[in-house]
Parts: C-alpha cells; structure tokens; sequence
C-alpha cells in the first residue's frame, strides 16, 4: 500500500496525490513568484504528511512556526543557539526523530545562512544508526544556494552551497529528502536544483525563470506561457511522486496559518489627522530614550587616555634594561602627557606605528622630554597599554594585567588588553567597532579573525549565538576581578 497524501485538485476535480516514500527518494523542486502560493503548498504538503514522516523546515521568515501550534512540531529559534548548540540540537533531531522548524527571522541575512548551513550539515553528519528518513524543506532557497556570490562573504557561500548540495545530491542515502521552495530558478544553483525529480512550478513572468520551468516540465516554447497565467495557488506538478505527465493542480485548503500573512485588506482606523497625530506623537521620547537591546557599548577612548594618563603618573616604575621579560613599565615624567595627546587624537591606531614613534620622539625633543629609554619595541607596547585603557585599573588587577601580557604578539596587545581590561571591570566585552578602533582597522572580517587567533592561542574564550550576542572571557581575569 503506497503512502500517499492529496495536495489538492486538478481541473476535473480529480484529487492529485502525492506519493510520500517516491518523494524521500527523488525530492522536490517548489518554483513561484512571491505570491502565487508556495508557502501555502509546502503548508499543505507538510500538515498532510505530519503523522507519515519526520518533517525539518528551515524557515527564514518565520511563516512556519504555526505548525507547532497544531502537530507536535518543535520550534527553535536560531537567534537563541551558538553555532555549537545548533549541531548539537541538530545530532539530537535526527536521533530522537523530532519534527522542527528552524526559524531564523530574528537574524540579519547572512547570520540566516551560516546557522541554516551549520545545522543542514549536522543532519547530514548523523551516525549511520540514526538515518531515519525525513522530509527536509528549505524555503527561500534561492538564499541558501545562490547561483551567484552576491553580497555574502566568500566562506558563507562555501558553507551554505556545501550544506545544500549535501542535502539534495548526497542526503538520499541517508534518508534526508530535500524539498527545496525558491522565487527564482535563475537565482538557484543549478547542482541544486538539477537533483531533484519532482516539480511544482508556480506562477513566473520572467522569461528566464519560464524557460528554466519549461524545460524542467518538458514544455515548449509556447505551452511555457501558462506558466505566466496560472493563478494564485495553482501549480503545475511533474515527477515521479506526483504524476508521469504534466498536471495542473489546485492546492487545497490547510489547518495552519502563516504568521506574517497580511495580504487580506482591514477596515482603516476611524480617526481623524488631528487624532492621530496625537497618537503618533504620544509618548515618542519616552519611548526613544529606551535602552536598545544590545551589549552596552564599550566606553569612548578620550575618557580613558585621560583616565590612563593620570594613572600612568602615579603607578609608574622605572624601566629595567634586562629583557628576558618584554613587559614594559609604564614610563616616567612628562611622556605621560605626550602619549596622552597622542592617544587621544583622531585615528591615532589607525597610523603606521613607525609614524607614531617619529611623532612622539619629535614632541620630547620639541618639550625637552628625556625619551631616549624608550624605543620603538617599547613605544609599541606602551601605545597598547594607553589605547586599553590598563591605567583604569587599580594598582593590584594593573598588576596583574601587565603579566598575563608579557607573551602576547605586539600586533594583537592592544585590542586583548581592552577585552582583559573590560573582563576586569566587570562590563561586557567591546563590540566590534570598540576592537576595531584600538586594533586600526575598519574590517569587520579582520576583528572576527583576531577572535579566532586570541581563542586559538588560548587568550580568550569566545561564545557567540546565531543572534549576534557574543560573550568573551578571559582565562585567569577571575583573579584580576577578585
């Protein structure tokens, strides 16, 4: 007995089924325009099947959701999960055979992609003792297999066209069937969507994306023009799960609803310009001086040279000429007042180092500064040490900072020192604009990368989740804090 669903009706009322064991071993290729129904059909294919299969939706838009509210689907919010939670939660799926969706509105697009990524290869990553078959339907695929590298960083788009390819060239064999929803053939990656046996093209006007359509439902030129005509939800269906020739099909109703739908019109308020003016207005500065929910920000580097400078005064130490330690005390005299005013200008990380040096020994001749203690090696570190903010501390957690600096590479000091130093404090870690600003960079990939390196080298311990909180701690500052 075949385990067949009906998605709906063709133009003679004949039902249209849809032969769920021939769709885990040849997949589905789901084609529209925004608006011709497409979340409607996958709604309608996954509450039929609910009770034969094992069902994964990943869903960038949040449309899904509400098949938990009528089947026992598991909601997971991406923005919730670190990269780690979300294999783990994937393994965990598979093993325990769970019915989800993966909902991911709450992030910004590229953030979508790396946790959809993440998450597809962790299914597909599963021990073999936990292949049990699935229906895996990724709407918006257009998003995560592009045809083209578009604005996306280059590792996002070899993770997520890996992860994809996986799923629908290789996830047969270990019972992952990909169903794959897109507006746009052309925006597709072809390996993608050359995989899949069974399609159900909506309504298109693009030239383009009709003859793609065409040629996958075997079409001429001319028939390819239905293509244009079909109405909203209605869908011409081809494959072996669905039927041996081209059929229209009109979907059928469903019990859910999509959360984000408002395409029905409503009543307009019954209140006049002046009224609602008043409305608008109501309130409006209360409600823009709100905290926003990010991170407290880092605080500004000006306060903090000045900060630093008066505690360079009263902590310093004279140099000391043996080096088997590259700790540099903190200097003497009036080259306080010189770092300081160099510190505090404008895009002074942003300089070459060379410069910076030059300038500062040029302003102690120019004052009469005895500064021939300090060289270029020193100069750099000292420059690290004001740009971090270290004079904030007291003289103990100073201490102490200077030692777990004395075998950090100079070219990262600066921006480990201001997350030791905010570790210390007892604040939240610098965002990234704070990092880049003392690092000299405006590269958001350059300061993600200097993460990496500091964890690597077990400087740090970084935890990020998918909805961009990152929490960074500091091996050993628990000393510095006591």
């Amino acid at each position: 007995m075949k385990a067949e669903i009906e998605i709906g009706k063709d133009v003679h009322d004949t039902p249209v089924l849809v032969d769920v064991e021939e769709l885990l071993a040849t997949r589905l290729l789901v084609q529209g325009n925004s608006g011709s129904g497409k979340s409607h059909l996958l709604r309608r294919l996954l509450e039929q099947s609910a009770q034969m299969v094992q069902q994964v939706v990943i869903d960038p838009e949040g449309d899904f959701t509400s098949l938990a509210d009528h089947f026992d689907h598991v909601v997971i919010e991406g923005a919730s999960y670190s990269p780690r939670e979300i294999e783990a939660l994937a393994g965990r799926i598979r093993q325990h055979r769970a019915s989800v969706v993966l909902a991911l509105e709450e992030l910004e697009v590229e953030q979508q992609i790396r946790c959809a990524a993440q998450f597809l290869t962790a299914l597909f990553d599963a021990p073999r003792e936990h292949w049990f078959p699935a229906l895996v339907v990724v709407d918006e695929a257009q998003m995560f297999a592009p045809s083209a590298a578009g604005e996306m960083a280059e590792d996002t788009r070899r993770m997520t066209l890996s992860a994809m390819t996986n799923l629908m060239c290789r996830g047969r064999k270990r019972g992952l069937a990909g169903i794959v929803a897109t507006q746009r053939l052309a925006k597709l990656a072809k390996n993608v969507a050359a995989e899949a046996s069974n399609f159900l093209m909506g309504r298109t006007f693009l030239d383009i994306d009709m003859q793609r359509a065409a040629d996958l439902l075997g079409m001429d030129r001319k028939q390819a023009e239905r293509i244009r005509d079909l109405q909203r939800g209605h869908f011409l269906g081809l494959g072996p799960a669905v039927s041996r020739r081209p059929v229209a099909v009109h979907i059928g109703s469903v019990k859910s609803g999509g959360k984000n739908s408002a395409t029905a019109l409503t009543p307009l308020p019954k209140t006049d310009a002046e009224a609602m003016g008043a409305l608008l207005h109501d309130s409006l500065k209360e409600e823009a001086a709100e905290p926003v929910r990010t991170p407290p920000p880092s605080p500004p580097p000006a306060p903090a040279v000045e900060e630093l400078a008066q505690s360079m005064a009263d902590s310093a130490e004279p140099a000391q000429p043996e080096g088997d330690s590259p700790a540099i005390p903190l200097p003497q005299g009036d080259i306080d007042g010189v770092l300081r005013e160099m510190a505090a200008e404008d895009g002074a990380s942003f300089t070459p180092a060379s410069t910076l040096f030059r300038t500062f020994a040029t302003r102690c001749r120019e004052r009469a500064i005895p500064s021939a203690h300090v060289d270029m090696p020193a100069f750099r570190r000292l420059f690290a040490f004001a740009s971090a903010g270290v004079g904030r501390l007291d003289p103990e957690q100073r201490e102490r900072v200077e030692h777990m600096a004395e075998n950090v590479a100079e070219d990262v000091l600066a921006p480990y020192l201001a997350i030791v130093v905010a570790a210390a404090e007892g604040r939240a870690s610098p965002d990234e604009d704070t990092l880049a600003r003392v690092y000299g960079t405006a590269s958001p990939g350059r300061i993600r990368r200097l993460l990496e390196h500091l964890e690597k080298t077990g400087l740090i311990v970084v935890h990020e989740d998918f909805g961009g909180q990152r929490t960074i701690t500091v091996p050993g500052i628990e000393e510095v804090v006591a």
